[in-house]
């Protein structure tokens, strides 16, 4: 991964700098936004080792990623490491042995253009991610917690996607499907006196049909037709056999590896992404970036050898196949996924060195590569039209389809034809038919169906949304949607990816008041100055310079971060948090807690994991008359306070008013109300009680300190120190005795690092990866899940009620990764690397941290030939 990055903050730049305009962008905006370099904690153990290593070594070879990232991570090794040795930049998109001698033995120059674009990106993202990211603080709130010239357009789809799902209306109808003999098929009503029968394709997103040409079948007429149709003799009208081919689809790329885990597998983009790195580390895969549908030519020799060894040479093609990107700016250079080497080896050969999960992904990619280098599927699709009239004079016509496949193909290496059909298009054979032959009906059903809103995006269909639009790259998508997640812009129920109302108001800001910044084509457009950037096409400052200050850029007109952020006045933060609901006056607001109902003085909050499209006007009603925020209990004796009781974001409990004028510093007690306690039955008394906590126990003698009882949000449990027990009841907070407390104590521990584990809030399954079984806990840092030895927090979106094991797996693996990752190393203060102002021509061993010389000039001196000094 990447060694440096950008300084986070001013105060990580030399002292002289911390001052300026622009320090805390690390980006030296008014000199050729030269950036500002600091040296990951995690990584500056790593740098030790290097250099230690280096001094005895006579060659550095460069053997990063082959993409602009890894190409950026030499560049950034080499001025960290600065060599006295000769140094070789290899190039790779496999670990395998043959591979690597091939890249030792060719080296190439550092591509400079390659450097110089991906810096670029890494500005332009920190340039529109500070200012913008500051507006939504001062006018949404810390919620907003920030934007990304990417992320931010991610979540606009996210949001324009439930936006549409609000707008839309459904339609109910009605239809008839029954079992015909011979033979016991399926069969569908398709006419009714030769007018077409509406279903669901038929109605628009406001529920209205979309031609009038049709009958629209409700109930009464349904089962009318039902009655009509019993023991009617029905007559084949037609036959109809048509044979047709399928094409295999291309090897994978980034987007489709992650699509096709999504639906196969449910994996999350990050899962995939970690476990085809492990297979690319470990030489079973090639890169798993890329954006090419490529194959070498001794790929493509080696899947139709496979094809040809295990199914015949009638299912290998005369030619290979070729294919062609559907991406914009797609790097041809590169290769597609698939297995590496210049032979495969098949799942069953693998099979013993993979855990599950990395199997059940080669298994994909073998299949999908092998397959890619097949002869078509040939398949004869047969239908049958027949019908009847009905006792009340209509004429019905039924229809039904079935598809044989004549010639496998492809599919003898997919195994199973429903990997790559549609559920119209499997396999479903019908009894041979002849037209004027009589058949009967052995049942009849009319059922009711309602059309459905668009459906939304998982992580998969985001990634290939944005891939469509021309936007982020291989490298990004999978770290685009974790970021979504962690921001708690998006939350997941199952797989789908749901806004936050705090999202709805981020977007609308943006809109709005920075139209640009989330306009789709302007975002695709920029990806495109990026790649003329990397191809040597484009000055990176002059770019640069039209997107910060405003100005013409390859992109089109832009009138600049600065000047965007730099007047505020007219944004209306209420108006901006304030969104109508329909069919009620009650208003959706977004204030510094969370979402809530509003209506003049009444208000209400939105529970959290009510999706916006949930958030009806019958919805709100329920939520405002549920029992009022501020129910006054009576006024507590001994302080003399008011005691009230009200809903929170996490559900009731009670509170006391401080009196005006309290400094802010001051604190209300509060306390949640026991579950068995509902909000308009609570009393003075009640409040008293659980607002008294925590209650002293007593003493433990032998360790001098007090033994408490106290409810938490996970329920109730005792603390001695920093050392706590569960409770099993809420009740026991006021039964429990000192000698009870202490048999509690004196039980033996069960670990979590420190204290005792309380019980876990919920179990969640067994981990997919490692079979151990997931709970979720409430620590003393907040809400993880754990497997019994890795512990992972909950990010801000994931409900602990709700949180898929799928979901709890990646949180955990990642986890895993990081401690691998870091190696214990502790956090210590950053070195800074800073790229200095001095004119001074660039030397040719590297690119130093200086003011950049013109293009050609880092095109022709920035290193020297691979092998020289």
């Amino acid at each position: 991964g990447h060694i440096r990055d950008l300084a986070s903050k001013a105060s990580q730049l030399p002292e002289a700098d911390r001052k300026k305009p622009w320090a805390k962008l690390a980006v030296n905006v008014d000199d050729e936004f030269q950036p500002v370099y600091v040296v990951h904690d995690s990584k500056k153990a790593t740098i030790t080792e290097l250099k230690r290593a280096l001094k005895d070594c006579d060659e550095l070879l460069l053997a990063t990623d082959e993409d602009r990232e890894g190409e950026a991570i030499s560049w950034h090794l080499l001025e960290v490491l600065r060599p006295k040795v000769p140094f070789h930049r290899m190039v790779f998109n496999e670990i395998t042995p043959d591979a690597i001698r091939e890249a030792v033995a060719n080296p190439r120059d550092l591509d400079m253009a390659l450097v110089e674009a991906q810096e670029t990106r890494r500005i332009v993202d920190r340039l529109y991610g500070y200012p913008v990211s500051e507006v939504l603080w001062k006018k949404i709130g810390r919620d907003a917690k920030s934007a990304g010239r990417v992320q931010s357009i991610a979540v606009r789809l996210v949001v324009d996607r439930e936006r549409e799902r609000i707008a839309f209306r459904s339609a109910g109808y009605w239809d008839i499907e029954g079992t015909f003999t011979p033979g016991d098929f399926d069969a569908k009503l398709t006419s009714v006196d030769g007018v077409r029968v509406a279903a669901g394709r038929d109605f628009d997103e406001l529920g209205a049909l979309k031609t009038k040409d049709l009958i629209l079948l409700d109930q009464k007429a349904a089962q009318q037709l039902v009655t009509g149709l019993v023991d009617a003799s029905f007559t084949v009208r037609s036959v109809v056999q048509k044979p047709s081919e399928r094409s295999p689809k291309a090897p994978f790329i980034t987007s489709t590896l992650q699509q096709e885990a999504s639906n196969r597998l449910r994996w999350g983009a990050q899962r995939t992404m970690r476990i085809a790195q492990s297979l690319y580390e470990n030489g079973f895969i090639t890169y798993m970036r890329t954006d090419s549908v490529n194959l070498s030519e001794q790929a493509i020799k080696a899947a139709r050898d496979q094809a040809r060894e295990l199914y015949g040479a009638e299912y290998v093609p005369n030619a290979p196949r070729k294919y062609s990107s559907k991406v914009k700016n797609a790097q041809e250079a590169h290769e597609a996924v698939r297995p590496s080497g210049d032979s495969f080896r098949t799942p069953g050969e693998v099979s013993g060195e993979l855990n599950a999960d990395e199997f059940a992904l080669y298994d994909l990619i073998w299949k999908r590569t092998v397959a890619s280098q097949m002869v078509n599927a040939k398949v004869a699709t047969t239908t049958v039209k027949f019908g009847a009239a009905s006792k009340t004079g209509s004429d019905a016509e039924f229809t039904a389809s079935g598809t044989v496949v004549v010639f496998p193909g492809f599919y003898a290496a997919l195994k199973d034809i429903a990997e790559d059909t549609n559920e119209d298009d499997r396999e479903r054979e019908l009894p041979n038919m002849v037209e004027g032959q009589s058949i009967k009906a052995t049942n009849l059903d009319a059922s009711s169906h309602s059309t459905n809103p668009p459906a939304r995006f998982t992580e998969a269909k985001l990634v290939q949304r944005l891939e469509e639009l021309g936007i982020g790259r291989p490298s990004t998508y999978a770290s685009i949607m974790s970021t979504i997640i962690d921001r708690g812009y998006v939350w997941k129920k199952g797989s789908a990816l749901v806004p936050s109302f705090t999202a709805f108001s981020v977007v609308r800001l943006l809109e709005e008041h920075f139209e640009a910044l989330v306009d789709y084509q302007f975002t695709a457009n920029m990806e495109e100055v990026l790649d003329l950037i990397a191809n040597g096409e484009s000055d990176r400052v002059q770019q640069l310079e039209a997107f910060w200050r405003g100005g013409q850029s390859v992109a089109g007109p832009f009138p600049g971060i600065k000047p965007l952020t730099e007047d505020l006045s007219a944004i209306d933060a209420r108006e901006i948090a304030t969104s109508p609901i329909e069919g009620t006056d009650a208003t959706l607001r977004v204030g510094r807690y969370g979402a809530y109902v509003e209506r003049g003085e009444e208000r209400a909050n939105i529970p959290i994991g009510l999706a916006p499209d949930e958030l009806t006007a019958e919805k709100a009603e329920e939520l405002l008359a549920m029992p009022s925020g501020d129910r006054e209990l009576g006024v507590d004796p001994d302080s003399g306070l008011d005691i009230v009781a009200k809903t929170g974001r996490y559900g009731p409990y009670f509170t006391e008013v401080l009196p005006e004028g309290s400094p802010k510093s001051a604190k209300p007690r509060t306390a949640s109300l026991f579950s068995d306690m509902t909000l308009d039955t609570v009393s003075l008394e009640d409040a008293l009680r659980l607002l008294s906590l925590p209650r002293v126990v007593g003493v433990d003698t032998a360790t001098s300190e007090d033994i408490t009882a106290q409810n938490g949000r996970y329920g109730p449990y005792l603390m001695r120190g920093a050392d706590s027990r569960s409770l099993t009841d809420e009740a026991e907070i006021f039964t429990v005795t000192l000698e009870q407390a202490l048999a509690l104590y004196a039980q033996p521990k069960q670990r979590r690092g420190r204290g005792q584990a309380a019980a876990p809030i919920r179990e969640v399954g067994n981990d997919p990866t490692t079979g151990k079984p997931i709970v979720v806990r409430e620590g003393r840092f907040g809400l993880y899940v754990t497997d019994g030895e890795t512990n992972a927090s909950l990010r801000t979106a994931d409900d602990p009620t709700t949180i898929s094991v799928d979901r709890a797996s990646d949180l955990l693996s990642e986890r895993r990764s990081r401690i691998a990752l870091d190696g214990g190393v502790k956090k210590t203060t950053k070195r800074v690397v800073k790229k200095g102002t001095s004119k001074a021509a660039k030397k040719a061993a590297t690119k130093r941290t200086t003011k950049k010389p013109n293009k050609k000039a880092v095109k022709r001196a920035a290193l020297a030939p691979a092998g020289s000094r």
